[in-house]
């Protein structure tokens, strides 16, 4: 069996393929301590993929269930295989752990009735594949420009075990190997244009995570410095470039961009007449 794992803002999915038994128990029992050590406590086991599934493994869902249900978080089952539907349900498993036919609506009800889903109308609700997170490196910034209000609500951004006070999402408009640039509308925070070019300005340091459509599960990471700050009339257009990135995230965005490129010529070719 094979699990990989696609981090979320405030949860993780866990993708299974092949046959969950007793040997591969351990494996994922892993990939769970290891997320809530990194302070993710929302998971869903994403079981599409798998053939089989044993009494063992069955055993540790409900043991994976309680060490997160102990940690104020919760284990769920998206789009189970008609297999694992059908033992899950003869066994009563469904029953300690919610199994739903989607990743979001599993997704939906992990967040019911948390801070994220109750976010004012101004912030994202759903998740965008051009979504660009961004949290500063001084976390100072946050407290003299943010509503006190928002100091405090914790969002896990890295992968570093850091947890971080706020965290806004903007969307990206185009990325390269040395850097993006992404639009912020504000979102809840209450700023004007003008505040938010002050609180995002040239040459302040900030942790952003996206993704690369099409290409990868899951968000990249990097440290990045802003170089570009444009008001405009509904929030800011922002571009900066990547001061700490890995070697590996460098050539996928390097892929990406030569993939996007191609798409683009091509749907040119295309439309031309």
């Amino acid at each position: 069996m094979h699990i990989s794992v696609e981090p979320r803002d405030d949860y993780a999915i866990l993708h299974l393929r092949g046959e969950f038994d007793t040997y591969y128990v351990p494996v994922m029992q892993q990939e769970i301590d290891t997320l809530v050590k990194a302070g993710v406590v929302r998971v869903i086991l994403n079981l599409r993929l798998v053939k089989f599934i044993n009494s063992t493994a069955r055993g540790a869902m409900i043991k994976a269930s309680k060490l997160l249900g102990a940690k104020n978080g919760k284990l769920v089952v998206s789009r189970p295989s008609s297999f694992c539907r059908d033992i899950i349900e003869k066994v009563g498993l469904d029953r300690v752990v919610g199994v739903f036919d989607t990743d979001e609506a599993a997704a939906e009800h992990l967040m019911k009735g948390t801070a994220r889903q109750t976010k004012a109308p101004g912030e994202l609700q759903e998740e965008h594949p051009s979504t660009v997170l961004f949290s500063p490196v001084e976390a100072s910034r946050i407290e003299h420009f943010l509503p006190e209000d928002q100091h405090t609500a914790l969002t896990p951004l890295m992968n570093d075990k850091q947890l971080v006070a706020w965290s806004g999402a903007g969307r990206m408009s185009a990325l390269d190997p040395k850097g993006l640039h992404f639009t912020w509308n504000g979102g809840a925070s209450g700023l004007t244009p003008f505040a938010m070019g002050q609180f995002l300005a040239i040459g302040t340091e900030w942790k952003v995570k996206f993704r690369l459509p099409l290409l990868q599960r899951g968000y990249c990471e990097a440290t990045c410095t802003i170089n570009e700050v444009e008001e405009r009339p509904d929030g800011v257009k922002i571009g900066a470039v990547f001061t700490a990135i890995d070697n590996a995230t460098r050539d996928a965005i390097k892929q990406y961009a030569n993939d996007m490129a191609y798409l683009k010529d091509e749907l040119r070719k295309a439309t031309d007449t």
